[in-house]
């Protein structure tokens, strides 16, 4: 149930400037990319039109200006989901302008912790995903403008503790 009449596909239809996304389960494996994450685990090749629709739409925000960027919090040893979302996704979505951002507390303690995963859109519009205990995608509750501060501040906080994607990848590549 939504807070408000507005969707999370109608903020990403309105948003001008920046879309940004907080990452914070290992394991979305039933959210999306079903057949492409079982091909991964088998050993199969990324299909060569894996993801195409999501790095077309991608390029057509970055076309227009607008940045789309998340980070990720998570620990190492990887799980096989994240193996495969960094891996294939991630090296995917870069190739349509989507910026990433790792934040590791293999060793550290999680300054977001218990923060749900969510969007935040021009620093103004918020919409917070749910999610079961198996990764299944259950859906998004956009929330009042006034919250946006909270979100602004953990998406600060998230950015402050990260690192960039490719120099993370580089030293802990599975």
């Amino acid at each position: 149930m939504t807070t408000s009449s507005r969707t999370l596909g109608d903020l990403f239809n309105a948003f001008e400037h920046e879309a940004f996304r907080l990452e914070t389960l290992d394991d979305y494996s039933r959210s999306g990319s079903v057949g492409a994450y079982q091909s991964f685990l088998t050993g199969e090749p990324q299909p060569d039109g894996y993801n195409a629709e999501w790095v077309k739409r991608l390029r057509s925000y970055t076309e227009e200006g607008k940045r789309v960027y998340r980070v990720h919090i998570l620990s190492r040893p990887l799980t096989d989901y994240l193996r495969f979302e960094l891996g294939w996704g991630y090296q995917k979505n870069m190739t349509g302008g989507e910026e990433f951002f790792i934040l590791d507390v293999t060793e550290k303690p999680n300054p977001l912790e218990n923060v749900p995963d969510f969007w935040l859109f021009d620093s103004e519009s918020v919409a917070v995903m749910s999610y079961d205990g198996s990764g299944k995608y259950l859906g998004s509750e956009v929330h009042p403008v006034e919250r946006a501060e909270q979100f602004k501040r953990y998406r600060d906080s998230a950015l402050a503790h990260a690192e960039p994607f490719a120099e993370w990848w580089a030293k802990y590549e599975a």
